[in-house]
């Protein structure tokens, strides 16, 4: 549990079914490290949030401290790949390796299921009964991107009491019980920024500054100077000193260390905007030792793709070779937006099948290709 409203639903649906339960909050963040005391830290009042529900439902919870482990399994990792300059997604890490992970590890051997207030569902292959993750009822709150790293052991303990629930549905079923939380508002970002802090501030505190340029894309013309490739992604909007104009972040050249940015006219059709295809060095299935056989075929195989959470997922075509675990995925038309260090996760329908870190684009732009 988490203190939020979806947990706390879901432990209420379980509580009236016959489950012996037991609630386990999970501390993922050490403010000490920071600053040398948790006074005011995010954590404290999400184990109150907790408790207080706890209470009302009469099941007992305890507190779980895997500060040591999120450090080195999610965050150090992310803090490497912000150093090359890329964009990573700590929170899909941090259910495969800690939520799913380290938090089974620790828990009693005798547990039976480990349920999540996640938008997802859980059933099982017809033939073989292997588990299977697949999206939830409300498209709108389909929480499998981020899931997409768990491992088979993983999801086969996984229970998801909201998978087919509505947002507004659980909000509902939190005011009828009397939830304190059943208006609280969603949590945004990660989790260890904290609401109050600007992420750029937090992450110059681990990430050494590389200062370069920041050059118009069609003219090479110098507009401003970047303090590391990791404060920008592509895609995204760049407000720089002394322009009124708003411009656009078209890519970004790991080995001159250029931030290039686009004006908005030519963000809509510019090449160096679009990949056609991407690659990613350590993909993981979530049937590790079964990827669709058709993804070693010349021809490959037919899945849909979504690169960041809010996306419709769009149709590729995925190659997988026969040795390692590189996966090389090809858009039907080319996508906008995509930056190295992101996830990409593949679906098959609706059913996903695993993830994998973005190590390479290849762009529209002769010449101009994103790579480390």
């Amino acid at each position: 549990m988490s203190g939020g409203v979806d947990s706390s639903v879901a432990a209420k649906l379980l509580a009236e079914k016959d489950y012996d339960l037991t609630a386990v909050f999970m501390r993922n963040w050490d403010a000490r490290d920071e600053s040398g005391t948790d006074a005011g830290c995010e954590w404290e009042k999400d184990w109150e949030d907790v408790q207080r529900v706890c209470g009302k439902l009469d099941i007992p919870c305890r507190m779980i401290d895997l500060s040591r482990e999120y450090w080195l399994r999610v965050f150090e990792p992310a803090i490497r790949t912000w150093q090359k300059g890329n964009t990573p997604n700590p929170d899909v890490w941090c259910n495969g390796e800690i939520k799913f992970g380290a938090l089974i590890d620790s828990l009693p051997k005798d547990f039976d299921f480990l349920a999540t207030g996640h938008y997802a569902r859980k059933t099982h292959h017809p033939q073989d009964h292997r588990p299977q993750l697949m999206r939830a009822r409300d498209r709108s709150k389909d929480q499998t991107y981020y899931l997409s790293s768990i491992s088979e052991t993983g999801l086969d303990v996984a229970l998801f009491p909201l998978a087919d629930i509505l947002k507004t549905e659980v909000r509902e079923i939190a005011r009828a019980a009397g939830f304190h939380n059943a208006s609280r508002e969603e949590s945004m970002g990660l989790c260890f920024v904290g609401e109050r802090r600007r992420f750029n501030d937090f992450l110059g505190e681990y990430v050494t500054p590389r200062p370069g340029p920041i050059l118009e894309i069609e003219t090479n013309v110098r507009l401003g100077q970047h303090n590391g490739l990791w404060t920008y992604t592509v895609g995204q909007g760049a407000k720089l000193p002394g322009l009124t104009q708003k411009l656009f972040v078209a890519g970004k050249d790991h080995r001159k260390n250029v931030v290039y940015v686009a004006l908005p006219e030519s963000v809509v059709c510019h090449p160096a905007m679009f990949t056609s295809k991407i690659t990613s060095n350590n993909f993981s299935w979530i049937w590790r030792d079964a990827p669709p056989s058709s993804a070693f075929s010349h021809r490959g195989f037919r899945a849909s793709a979504q690169v960041r959470h809010r996306m419709s997922p769009v149709p590729v075509t995925v190659r997988q070779r026969w040795s390692g675990n590189s996966v090389q995925i090809t858009f039907d038309e080319p996508h906008k937006g995509v930056a190295e260090g992101q996830i990409a996760v593949l679906y098959d329908g609706d059913h996903c099948l695993g993830c994998g870190a973005i190590d390479e684009t290849t762009r529209g732009v002769a010449g101009f290709r994103d790579s480390d």
